[in-house]
């Protein structure tokens, strides 16, 4: 449905933001794993340093292209926009930076994948540009990243564990919990977006209400996310800290449009540690970021000590690691799943943008547009290419 317009497009897909560190990872990973006569260009606002970009890429990249545009710059946003099929776009906090584009991708008829992990932007750009986007066809799917993919086709890939496990359509309600495990370091940009989100918990709040009383909700059916609650979770084994993230509203957004959730869906996010003592430090330096986040100077200051655009060494990187464990209940049956990986923050996120890009790009994938989840754009193609890509998703017997 993308691209309603017809027009022919220049690219099958830009990348915008790539002199940035996750974006250079991104071009990096495109580079190595892009199809033979893939049509892709990256855009930033300097010339100089995208072709700093493009030399390092190596052989067969003098034939990516170096587009100029301003996150700000409305109308090179447009003009880039309308030249491809698909915009990655690594430019952060959304915030701050997002809005002007996915404009421009709405109206040009022009799929979208960011990394957002902030709801707020999400739930903004579903209110000023679902409509437009539908009518013009663009697919607008945020959380491309560690934020919220493993998360999102995690629990699309239980589902289908699970009905397997009780025979086929699941007619029964489902809950649903995944515990997140990781030794990685979160982004600067991930870490700018979350101090940003935790200031705006008011604005946070006005934007989610404005968006349910817009969105239309499933008919006959019900899909959740459920604030979890700390404690000992006795079949996995692990001290449990509920996740203040973006990531349980992206998998309920899912079970809302598939029908294959079931008819009653509900999704609780954790964390998982092995031992009391860190879920406790946990939960005592997320309410301590959290508060500090609410004085603009302490902020400011947070954000100076992690910097955007920077990022940990290769060899760091190799050393990380990712799990997200899912337990899924229904009726008499349970399943387990687990999904793995390398450094999160970076490596993976970097990797699982590049694969929803080209999957957005060269797949055939659902008929669907306006803002859609990750599951819903591209289901079993994006779990197909990330499984081939290196990350595991598995039944555990």
């Amino acid at each position: 449905m993308a691209q309603s317009s017809g027009s022919p497009r220049t690219y099958d897909l830009v990348l915008l933001g790539a002199t940035g560190f996750t974006g250079g990872l991104t071009a990096d990973y495109l580079a190595e794993h892009a199809p033979d006569g893939l049509r892709w260009a990256i855009a930033g606002r300097s010339k100089e340093k995208l072709e700093r970009v493009r030399e390092r890429l190596g052989a067969g990249a003098e034939t990516v292209d170096l587009l100029v545009a301003d996150s700000s710059d409305e109308a090179s946003l447009r003009d880039l926009a309308s030249q491809t099929k698909v915009v990655a776009t690594t430019v952060g906090p959304y915030l701050e930076y997002g809005a002007p584009l996915v404009a421009a991708c709405a109206q040009e008829g022009t799929d979208y994948a960011d990394l957002t992990g902030e709801p707020e932007f999400v739930d903004r750009t579903y209110v000023d540009h679902q409509a437009t986007a539908e009518a013009s066809g663009a697919r607008l799917v945020h959380a491309c990243g560690f934020d919220s993919i493993p998360h999102d086709l995690g629990a699309y890939f239980t589902i289908r564990q699970l009905a397997d496990a009780v025979g086929g359509e699941i007619t029964e309600p489902v809950t649903m919990r995944g515990v997140v495990r990781s030794n990685g370091t979160f982004s600067g940009g991930t870490f700018h977006s979350a101090l940003t989100a935790f200031g705006r918990a008011r604005q946070m709040r006005d934007a989610m209400q404005a968006r349910k009383r817009v969105e239309p909700r499933p008919e006959g059916r019900r899909s959740k996310a459920v604030a979890g609650k700390p404690g000992r979770d006795k079949l996995l084994g692990y001290w449990l800290l509920p996740l203040p993230t973006i990531d349980p509203f992206i998998v309920a957004r899912s079970g809302a449009a598939l029908p294959s959730y079931g008819p009653d869906f509900r999704y609780s996010h954790f964390a998982g540690t092995k031992t009391l003592r860190y879920a406790a430090g946990g939960a005592v330096g997320a309410s301590a970021l959290a508060v500090a986040a609410q004085v603009p100077p302490v902020r400011n200051t947070l954000k100076k000590r992690v910097p955007q655009g920077s990022g940990p060494s290769e060899g760091r990187r190799n050393a990380s690691w990712f799990s997200v464990e899912f337990v899924a209940e229904s009726g008499d049956t349970t399943v387990r799943t687990k999904v793995s990986g390398g450094d999160p923050g970076y490596t993976e996120t970097a990797k699982m943008l590049a694969e929803s890009t080209l999957c957005l790009a060269l797949d055939d994938n659902p008929p669907t547009a306006g803002q859609v989840t990750t599951a819903e754009a591209m289901g079993d193609a994006l779990l197909a290419r990330l499984q081939a890509a290196g990350l595991t998703f598995a039944r555990v017997r």
